[in-house]
């Protein structure tokens, strides 16, 4: 019998949207629970979560939590990890410097001092997102199309997954369309990812959800 899988996340795209790029790429029903974020106070020690967090991925009752782990974990279930330790390893460091560049981006916006998320936004703009998404484009080109070992992996999904969300909201002040226009094998990426069949159906169907806003 196939395991029962139950995600629990906030109604956004956010760091559950990898996790559902997964399960659908590997064709795997799923309870997708979704949150609304001004019910989270009231539910959250009901749900008890391990860091008190979500995403969190009941697997037949095993409850996992921290989004990359879970991200690995199904990634691996579904046949997108890498062969061998050292392939593992180069997709594990391209997910981290995803991770980096999430972090630095939510740094500035979660920042409460006006003039230093002034700053910080700059830095951002001209220094920080450039940089970076050069470096995923590099990779892009250097790895026939993906992000890591030659072939399409866990962190090709996770990695659109996730621009799919920051691309919610940062274009009103990057001046672009997208985090990627520009980055001709990083574009090519999304549409090698967005054009699988499972998640090309995803994202016509799936629920439209809450966003952020500025």
């Amino acid at each position: 019998m196939a395991p029962h899988y139950k995600l629990t996340y906030f109604d956004l795209t956010g760091l559950g949207e990898p996790i559902r790029y997964l399960l659908n790429y590997g064709n795997i029903p799923f309870e997708d629970v979704r949150i609304p974020k001004s019910s989270w106070p009231d539910l959250k020690d009901t749900l008890n979560p391990p860091l008190g967090q979500l995403p969190l991925l009941e697997v037949d009752g095993e409850v996992l939590f921290q989004s990359i782990a879970i991200s690995r974990y199904v990634g691996t279930v579904v046949g997108l990890a890498g062969s061998n330790p050292l392939e593992n390893w180069q997709i594990d460091a391209a997910v981290d410097t995803v991770f980096d560049l999430r972090i630095k981006i939510f740094n500035w916006y979660t920042e409460q001092n006006e003039e230093l998320k002034k700053e910080l936004k700059e830095t951002l703009v001209r220094e920080q997102l450039p940089y970076y998404l050069s470096k995923f484009d590099e990779w892009a080109k250097k790895y026939n199309g993906y992000l890591a070992v030659g072939k399409l992996t866990w962190v090709d999904l996770y990695f659109i997954a996730i621009i799919d969300f920051l691309d919610e909201f940062l274009p009103g002040f990057i001046g672009k369309p997208s985090l990627l226009t520009g980055y001709s094998n990083l574009e090519a990426l999304k549409n090698t990812v967005t054009g699988l069949p499972q998640i090309k159906k995803w994202l016509e169907t799936r629920p439209k959800s809450e966003y952020l806003k500025l």
